[in-house]
């Protein structure tokens, strides 16, 4: 059975939950015939990167599908592309705030996905969940990781991020959020399309 690698983030800015590491845990298993390999990031520039290229190599995953939170946002959005760019508006976990450094000495100012982004997207808006491409993937550990996995994969496997809001949960009264049920569902949905894709004929499937 192939790999999925799927990662999500533990709470950071003061909140207690992250939507994301609650839908880590409800995802299940194995979905059509691929083991989703499941990893919890800290929200830490350097060891989040360090994690998430390590469990590559570890997998060989068919595919990888990174996960985040992006309060302020309304919809659920996956991210076209990373930018070699660290800047920090709060200190990560770890204390570290980089302010307008790059992740790669040298390296492509964009690195861009690999995920079907437009199918990923266009899937959710048919059962009705909110979603829309991003191409801004903000300068925070986030987009740290997806540059991260983007160059260390360099294309050999379909990656990529998905931002999801706030929960009602979390108590952000002022800004927009989703139900977590939504979520889970588009969760769901978005790895579902990706393994679609790898199941499409001509890409290897696995088998």
């Amino acid at each position: 059975m192939k790999n999925i690698l799927i990662t999500a983030f533990e709470a950071f800015g003061g909140d207690t939950l992250n939507p994301t590491e609650l839908i880590l845990n409800e995802l299940p298993e194995s979905m059509d015939g691929y083991a989703l390999k499941k990893l919890l990031l800290p929200v830490e520039y350097v060891r989040a990167r360090e994690l998430a290229c390590a469990a590559c190599d570890a997998l060989s995953p068919a595919a990888v599908i990174l996960l985040g939170q992006a309060g302020g946002r309304s919809a659920i959005t996956p991210e076209t592309r990373g930018r070699n760019l660290m800047y920090a508006r709060i200190p990560d976990n770890a204390g570290y705030g980089p302010d307008h450094l790059p992740l790669t000495e040298g390296g492509p100012e964009y690195l861009y996905a690999g995920l079907p982004v437009t199918k990923i997207v266009s899937q959710l808006q048919e059962k009705g969940i909110p979603a829309e491409s991003s191409d801004d993937a903000g300068t925070y550990v986030c987009n740290a990781v997806l540059y991260g996995v983007l160059l260390h994969v360099r294309g050999k496997v379909p990656a990529g991020f998905i931002h999801v809001p706030f929960i009602r949960e979390q108590g952000h009264e002022d800004l927009p959020f989703l139900e977590f049920e939504t979520i889970r569902r588009g969760i769901l949905t978005a790895v579902g399309t990706v393994i679609g894709e790898l199941k499409t004929p001509g890409q290897d499937d696995g088998s």
